[in-house]
């Protein structure tokens, strides 16, 4: 893939680098005559660097790489980053498909430090479009820049999500008014800060929340401290990773998906939120492991608490605490819990950039004024002009975030921007059914 300069028109430019967009750079590149532009305005590529605990591995195997699933041949593979930093015959003889998170954070280091057409520390301040070209007004290492595309792909991620009875604790504890509050994001290098505390509260249901836990909870001994899990989900969801359940990480099951009603939609994404948000059952292991050998010298000083919904908080400054509100789902009951400081692992949401104001007309929109994305990752008034990536939850499914799916995504992306499918898309690989079987009658139901 060529990089013209300015004034020339890129044929998309790329917006946001993370794993998915790394992914598109690494496919492209080798595409003679594409031309392309990825702006990042972080300084370096680093995969959510508050959550590299030391023993913390993807829940995907290896081939669930940048490009694998795309094209196995490519040179920005994951075993092949191995190859050529000496680490091939050690992850060989480890024998475990899943590597390392912070390993994949260095992978994905290795593959940005060899494209040229990734730019670090680069800001998209606007958006704008005339006749045909959109006009990005960024601003980087070397000042002010108007950059020009035919196509945006827009891959700015998720922001941390808090719960909106949290708001006031953490936005009291950022002002240095009140006690410890921030979401797990920060958890490495709030650590230390965390630990002098005497009670920690986690609040999150997901793999970060485990993680986090499962590390104080090692360590919880050593410095003395009351440690509480709170969930309210019914109890601690194991990811589901069986290998039928794993079919629905497909082709066809988006297409399924995506051909159901928005309502019938919604509905599926709440359903199955263990699919994709539940925690690696070996962890759920380690955590009894680790609380049944602690007991065997005495109760430990923790609480595992299920069923229960953050309703309001705030910061006791006579006490020193802040009073967790809660509600059992179950038994329809209230109760308090008070807690020094609270580490919020309530996952992350999507939020549009502020860029796009400038472009708004030539977004398409559903009902809920969410984007209108086709099956073809296209959310643009005009087919295949503006793409999306990991935005697109509400209109494909729980496999929007799997990694897995991320090589596939892009070749589609890239079929629509080039005219031609450069990789090979699978259309078929389940041996299930997701819809009514073909050539039957189907009855509809009032």
């Amino acid at each position: 893939m060529s990089t013209p300069t300015n004034p020339a028109v890129h044929d998309f430019a790329a917006i946001g680098v993370g794993p998915f967009n790394l992914g598109l750079a690494a496919l492209a590149e080798p595409l003679e005559g594409l031309t392309g532009v990825f702006l990042e305005q972080r300084d370096s590529f680093d995969w959510h660097p508050g959550m590299m605990l030391e023993p913390a591995h993807l829940q995907v195997p290896f081939m669930a790489d940048l490009v694998t699933m795309a094209d196995p041949t490519s040179q920005y593979s994951f075993l092949n980053f191995l190859k050529q930093t000496g680490r091939l015959y050690r992850f060989y003889i480890r024998e475990n498909f899943y590597p390392l998170r912070a390993e994949y954070n260095q992978y994905c280091q290795w593959v940005a430090g060899q494209l040229p057409s990734v730019r670090f520390g680069t800001a998209v301040q606007e958006v704008a479009y005339d006749d045909g070209v959109y006009r990005l007004s960024v601003s980087g290492p070397a000042g002010p820049e108007v950059l020009y595309a035919r196509r945006l792909v827009l891959g700015t991620g998720t922001s941390p999500y808090v719960p909106a009875a949290a708001e006031g604790i953490l936005a009291g504890s950022a002002a240095g008014g009140a006690g410890l509050v921030f979401h797990n994001a920060d958890y490495l290098a709030r650590k230390a800060e965390l630990q002098r505390k005497r009670s920690i509260t986690v609040l999150g249901s997901g793999q970060s929340a485990a993680e986090v836990y499962y590390e104080l909870l090692q360590e919880a001994d050593a410095h003395g401290y009351q440690l509480n899990w709170v969930t309210r989900s019914g109890r601690f969801f194991p990811l589901e990773y069986t290998k039928l359940t794993l079919e629905m990480t497909s082709p066809e099951y988006v297409d399924y998906f995506h051909h159901l009603p928005a309502q019938q939609r919604d509905q599926l994404n709440k359903q199955q939120k263990n699919l994709y948000k539940g925690i690696n059952s070996d962890l759920i292991d380690a955590i009894y492991d680790l609380l049944y050998t602690r007991s065997l010298t005495g109760m430990v000083d923790t609480q595992l608490l299920t069923h229960s919904t953050l309703t309001s908080a705030e910061w006791d400054h006579a006490a020193g605490t802040h009073v967790l509100h809660l509600s059992h789902g179950e038994q329809g009951t209230s109760y308090t819990l008070d807690s020094e400081a609270v580490v919020l692992a309530t996952g992350y949401g999507y939020r549009e950039p502020g860029f796009l104001a400038g472009i708004g007309d030539r977004i398409a929109r559903d009902g809920s004024g969410r984007f209108a994305v086709d099956r073809n990752y296209s959310t643009g008034v005009e087919p295949g002009e503006i793409f999306v990536q990991n935005a697109e939850l509400h209109t494909h499914g729980f496999v929007t975030p799997d990694l897995g799916m991320g090589a596939y995504r892009n070749s589609c992306i890239l079929r629509e921007i080039t005219g031609r499918e450069v990789y090979p898309v699978e259309r078929s690989i389940a041996f299930q059914q997701f819809g009514a079987p073909a050539g039957v009658a189907v009855e509809v139901s009032a």
